[in-house]
């Protein structure tokens, strides 16, 4: 039986894998094959990346454009938490649309169906299947195909935190990969993303975590071999969804353009600068369009500002301007190290709705050289176990790999199979001791 296993632990960048913390991930590492150069999209969160993961599509075509985001709603730019456990229900209402892609578990539910255990942020979870052609499983609510919530005594009743991930996983093995044996099989731990954003990357207590996280890893590893001795041939990805950065500052750019003159006041809906962590997503109302020139002016010329994206180069961070996006700001980042020699440092932009933004603590969702540095090993057919494989990849190529695998057709998404690219043993790469290298 052909099956596809995802896991993901959140936020890991891939230099935070060692042998002394993470020897699972290690160990498995010589089993799979790994890419050197797996990169995530923009903004770099979760919820983006979990409808990148299910879609195979960058923003710009499934159209979760951030973690936070402004819908247009009768006439107004109203600012959304994709977060919010209702949220994807709310933009088809608006939109006509939850994802305007189909997912993988709109691609599989008739060809042994789809799984999801997630433990992140709702949103992020719903976004792997916002439309009920599965199961997804979150604390916040569990749902069956049809979205019908599943009987209380079947719910994922669970914290997001070490021990929360480790009664989920233990469940994930058991249930799910043991039991229940769905085509494909997802399992998203919300650790050490959760204790990155509240801890300095590198101390003592994210350390801890991540070893935890990796023993967790390790329980769907020996799972899966203990499968593949049984006569299945299960494809298994492990990997995360982006790196974290060191805040050294927040920047109200709302703020900002009232200063210049660019917006009428802090709460005004004519312009917008929607906070996604280190990066920003600034809308326009079309009724002030006029404005938009000296909005980009204004962005090129402001220190805080790393790379800025207009509405004419938008496709090249896999955005587009609709519904009133208009410019994306990845906030400046150095290779500043932390107090514990953790390399990375970032601006943020101040988050709306009442959320923190931790200094010394970790963040992501810009441009940065580490929050783009997730992780990627791929088990089974197709890849050489022990090898490294320089060419580009990104999380876009995970559905893709996963349609290639169950025999299903994968035309018309942006990312490719990774089965079909050629990999190079570790051997010839000119490093490949951990921790890797970019």
């Amino acid at each position: 039986m052909r099956r596809a296993v995802i896991v993901t632990l959140d936020g890991l960048r891939r230099d935070m894998i060692s042998r002394e913390v993470t020897p699972n991930l290690v160990a498995f590492a010589q089993q799979a094959e790994q890419f050197q150069d797996y990169r995530t999209v923009f903004p770099s969160c979760t919820r983006v990346v979990s409808a990148s993961v299910a879609t195979g599509c960058y923003p710009a075509r499934h159209s979760l454009q951030g973690n936070s985001v402004a819908l247009m709603e009768e006439g107004r730019l109203v600012l959304r938490d994709a977060g919010d456990p209702e949220f994807l229900q709310h933009k088809r209402r608006v939109t006509g649309r939850s994802l305007a892609m189909p997912t993988l578990a709109e691609r599989v539910k008739h060809h042994g169906g789809t799984i999801v255990f997630s433990n992140v942020s709702p949103g992020a979870a719903y976004a792997h299947d916002p439309d009920g052609h599965g199961h997804v499983y979150h604390r916040a609510g569990s749902f069956g195909p049809g979205r019908v919530p599943v009987p209380a005594s079947d719910r994922l009743d669970v914290t997001l935190d070490v021990a929360g991930d480790r009664k989920m996983t233990e469940r994930f093995v058991g249930e799910v990969l043991g039991e229940r044996r769905p085509a494909l099989a997802v399992l998203w731990l919300g650790e050490p993303d959760h204790i990155q954003h509240e801890t300095p990357l590198g101390s003592p207590e994210h350390l801890a975590t991540l070893a935890q996280a990796d023993v967790h890893a390790g329980l769907v590893f020996e799972a899966v071999a203990r499968l593949r001795e049984a006569g299945d041939d299960i494809l298994l990805l492990v990997g995360s969804d982006h790196g974290h950065q060191t805040v050294t500052g927040v920047i109200d750019i709302d703020a900002e353009l009232v200063s210049a003159g660019l917006k009428a006041d802090q709460g005004s809906g004519d312009v917008m600068a929607v906070s996604n962590g280190t990066s920003a997503l600034i809308y326009v109302h079309q009724d002030h369009a006029a404005a938009i020139p000296h909005i980009g002016a204004f962005l090129e010329a402001s220190e805080w500002a790393g790379r800025v994206f207009g509405p004419n180069d938008l496709d090249k961070v896999g955005q587009a301007a609709v519904s009133g996006l208009t410019f994306a700001v990845s906030m400046r980042a150095t290779d500043e190290r932390n107090a514990f020699g953790i390399a990375g440092s970032s601006l943020v932009a101040k988050p709306a709705l009442g959320k923190p933004d931790r200094l010394g603590c970790g963040q992501h969702g810009g441009l940065g050289a580490f929050e783009q540095a997730p992780f990627l090993m791929a088990s089974g057919t197709g890849f050489a176990p022990g090898a490294t494989r320089p060419a580009a990849a990104g999380v876009i190529d995970i559905a893709p790999t996963v349609l290639t695998h169950l025999g299903l057709p994968c035309a018309g998404l942006d990312g490719h199979s990774l089965q079909q690219a050629a990999a190079v043993s570790a051997e010839e790469m000119e490093d490949a001791s951990w921790p890797m290298s970019r």
